[in-house]
């Protein structure tokens, strides 16, 4: 016969508070309720819900993400919920326009790495494996009756208060239906899989809190919320695909370690804070260090250094560094640069954009405006149109290269 192995759950109050400390913008009902539970060795289920509208997890997944890889080595149940459905509608969180509908092939498609990518940091097997679910399994099986019953548990006043919506009737931009709902679906995640909380970044606190909302009224308990700081450039805007300016879990060690070297100075110690398991102790000396006039460079090594190799590993983040030298010290190409053959006439914008150099066509365009783009031992390459008659290499932005064949 065999028996369950029973999970147990980790109650020193240093590791409970770290985890509700560090990289935390805000937690739902408060700190107090959620650390009481834990030290109370209660096993608690907390979920992050990702919708698939892009085919790869970026760094602004990873924070979330890390937050319920700490939950989960506490002896917790941590889940990873693709949002299938709601992806097909799209988060209207922070656009000021509606976003474009996808297919149900679209966001499955999407979402074939996701599972791959974040056994980086969750743990899918062993007794305290991670879970991961697919909000299709119920909101896909809503009949219009019971939609309208959810919708009940909500108010068109409560949805208006969100900022993106006032912005929206100010700017004279329309707000439909579907985009109202889209808080109330996601919501409805919390109630379905009955879990104790959510993590997710701070620009999810009011989807979040929808679902608290929609927990305390169907399931008839308190649901807590965790809302992890952001990632956010010098403008204030949160890194991510929309902003062209993400580190994606695709990219090589050398593409994510240059990502990491463009950010600006300002992001070093908050990317240190949020993004890597370097002590606080440890961040507060660099800061000071660079108050005292430490170069910024060294402290961005380290951190493109911890973020690679959480990802690729310490060999491959230190070959990383390596190439960066040769690169950017010594003039030389890296070793690893990325080769492909391509038919003569075949545009520069279609092969940087399949071979994800760049983001998509306006992203080269821009580039190209910026005179960013150049063939290395020649001219910068002004026109959108630049097409290949022959073998070449091209750098891209600061620290992107490609040697293109012609077969």
């Amino acid at each position: 016969m065999f028996w369950k192995r029973k999970i147990t759950t980790v109650t020193d109050p240093a590791r409970i508070d770290a985890f509700l400390d560090r990289g935390i913008e805000n937690v739902y009902p408060n700190k107090e309720f959620v650390r009481a539970k834990m030290l109370r060795g209660e096993r608690l289920s907390m979920f992050l819900g990702i919708d698939p509208t892009g085919p790869t997890l970026h760094l602004g997944h990873v924070i979330p993400i890390k937050k319920l890889q700490e939950f989960q080595q506490l002896g917790h149940q941590a889940i990873l919920l693709i949002g299938d459905f709601t992806g097909m509608i799209g988060d209207p969180t922070d656009k000021s326009a509606t976003r474009k509908k996808l297919t149900r092939e679209q966001v499955l498609s999407n979402a074939s790495l996701y599972k791959q990518q974040a056994a980086k940091f969750l743990d899918f097997t062993g007794p305290n494996k991670a879970l991961i679910k697919y909000n299709n399994d119920w909101l896909g099986k809503m009949n219009f009756a019971e939609v309208l019953e959810l919708a009940s548990l909500m108010t068109v006043d409560q949805m208006l208060k969100r900022d993106m919506f006032q912005k929206r009737i100010e700017e004279g931009n329309p707000i439909y239906i579907h985009e109202f709902l889209y808080p109330l679906l996601q919501g409805y995640d919390s109630v379905a899989m009955n879990v104790d909380g959510e993590v997710g970044g701070n620009d999810q606190t009011f989807n979040m809190l929808a679902g608290r909302d929609l927990v305390k009224a169907i399931n008839k308990k308190e649901k807590f919320v965790i809302a992890s700081k952001l990632l956010v450039d010098s403008t204030g805007k949160k890194m991510g695909k929309t902003e062209g300016n993400m580190v994606s879990l695709n990219q090589t060690a050398d593409q994510m370690f240059g990502s990491v070297l463009s950010w600006s100075d300002g992001l070093i110690i908050p990317g240190l804070e949020i993004c890597t398991n370097i002590s606080l102790d440890e961040i507060r000396v660099i800061e000071n260090k660079m108050k005292e006039g430490m170069n910024p460079r060294d402290a961005k090594v380290l951190l493109a250094k911890e973020i690679v190799g959480m990802y690729h590993g310490k060999e491959a983040a230190d070959k990383a560094e390596q190439n960066f030298i040769k690169t950017f010290k010594e003039g030389a190409l890296p070793e690893d640069v990325q080769t492909v053959a391509v038919a003569k006439g075949e545009k520069l914008v279609d092969i940087l954009v399949k071979e994800k150099l760049v983001e998509s066509k306006s992203d080269f365009r821009r580039l190209i405006e910026g005179n960013a783009v150049s063939v290395i031992g020649g001219d910068v390459i002004t026109s959108p149109d630049y097409s290949i008659d022959g073998p070449v290499k091209i750098k891209v932005g600061k620290r992107r290269f490609i040697s293109i064949e012609v077969r």
